[in-house]
């Protein structure tokens, strides 16, 4: 068997009408990972309902129902190919989706592309997904500005995209110079695979190459074991086996593992992941543990397994540096939101607000503000209402960020600077 090349998983963000899933059916039927007779097929049945352009985004929801019963998706299906890498795409659907998905799982998005129609350009979601992706810890991004061919494929149109987007990016911290900005047609397939006569003025890489020249993440297996719970099984004859992604650390048959904040410990029997049984397991994989010794109420969604000579922190209070994305109102010291970090949702209380922060800088505008509103970025003080695992983002980063929701909408995005320890 080949060695198997270096995997990297893929976000496909953006606001909700500019093309995401036709775009992701495309990248997947051009690389060869979609059947052509499957699309034909598509095609043939979107035609007769008259939605033409949707045959690729079928492609992605007729994979649905497959994703929605078993425990370990099956990843052959959202997985493509260039000479470098093999690509698993998140498939986050729905805006809500994606901001739950992104924060529940954004670290596991080594990369993004953000999807911009060209004939609306920025829209509230692209600077939403911008923020989130930036506080969620992407660091390498790609922008497809979409549906070129409804601009006649203007040069000009695509210069001001490009423009209005590089405005947001500078904000939060990306330098647009590093960016690739690529003019695409995902229905046309243009600059996707090849490059297209029809934007004879970009000189630019194609899609696929910029996937391509994307770099491979550290593997974080050097910092302490951290596999934050998404859910917990009792399997009759095997016990209580939870399940979750490796965040960091490495993972070994026989290890002593604790679960957080609970406390209870076990000695882990076997791992599996992809229903094949394995001796270890590293940052990335989703995998299945089964643990000897504990019960099915010992370990919960939310609850974070680590070695019990490094167990994960659990917060009386943590200091976060958080941004107000949208609040209809004034945020005050009291305030009681819905905090997800990882796996949880805990109701935190912010307990002072300690600066407020230029957010295009960083730098401190105001000293101990009465309030925060939308905008603003600050450092608070928070207090869980319930014992809640979190590190602060210098030690694991890939648990040291949050956002915060409530209205069912996410208010805000962060990163833990520090822990005071229950």
């Amino acid at each position: 068997m080949a060695a198997e090349k270096p995997h990297l998983n893929l976000a496909v963000i953006g606001h909700i009408d500019h093309g995401k899933s036709t775009f992701v059916g495309r990248l997947m039927y051009d690389a060869g990972a979609v059947a052509p007779h499957i699309i034909d097929k598509f095609r043939e049945e979107a035609k007769q309902k008259g939605k033409e352009s949707f045959a690729f985004a079928w492609v992605m929801d007729s994979l649905k129902e497959e994703r929605e019963r078993g425990i370990t998706i099956d990843i052959a299906h959202k997985r493509f190919d260039t000479d470098k890498f093999y690509f698993t795409v998140v498939d986050c659907p729905g805006h809500r989706d994606f901001v739950k998905n992104m924060i529940t799982g954004a670290s596991q998005a080594d990369a993004a592309v953000l999807v911009v129609a060209a004939p609306d350009g920025v829209m509230a979601q692209t600077k939403e997904h911008i923020f989130l992706s930036r506080t969620l810890g992407i660091n390498q991004l790609i922008v497809a500005i979409n549906k070129m061919d409804a601009v006649d494929y203007s040069e000009a149109k695509f210069k001001e995209v490009v423009e209005q987007v590089s405005g947001i990016l500078k904000m939060v911290g990306f330098k647009p110079s590093e960016i690739p900005f690529v003019p695409t047609s995902a229905f046309y397939g243009d600059n996707v695979v090849t490059l297209s006569p029809k934007t004879p003025w970009y000189k630019g890489p194609t899609m696929m190459d910029t996937l391509n020249n994307l770099t491979e993440p550290d593997k974080p297996s050097n910092l302490p074991l951290r596999i934050p719970v998404e859910d917990a099984y009792t399997i009759s004859g095997i016990g209580t086996v939870p399940v979750g992604r490796v965040e960091t650390g490495v993972m070994k048959k026989g290890d002593k593992v604790i679960f957080m904040p609970g406390g209870t410990t076990g000695e882990v029997k076997s791992i599996e992941m992809h229903h094949e049984e394995i001796p270890q397991a590293l940052p990335g994989d989703n995998i299945g543990w089964n643990i000897r010794g504990i019960g099915k109420n010992d370990v919960r969604r939310g609850d974070v397994c680590g070695h019990v000579d490094n167990p994960p922190t659990v917060a009386d209070e943590f200091v976060g540096q958080i941004v107000i994305l949208q609040h209809p109102s004034a945020i005050t010291a009291g305030y009681t939101p819905v905090f997800h970090a990882h796996t949880s949702q805990i109701a935190c209380q912010l307990i002072a607000l300690n600066k407020k922060l230029d957010p295009k800088t960083g730098q401190v505008k105001e000293e101990n503000p009465a309030f925060i509103k939308a905008g603003d970025a600050a450092i608070v003080t928070v207090k869980p209402t319930k014992p809640m695992v979190i590190e602060p983002v210098k030690d694991i980063p890939q648990l040291g960020r949050f956002a915060i929701r409530d209205m069912g909408m996410t208010i805000a995005a962060g990163m833990c600077m520090s822990v005071k320890k229950r």
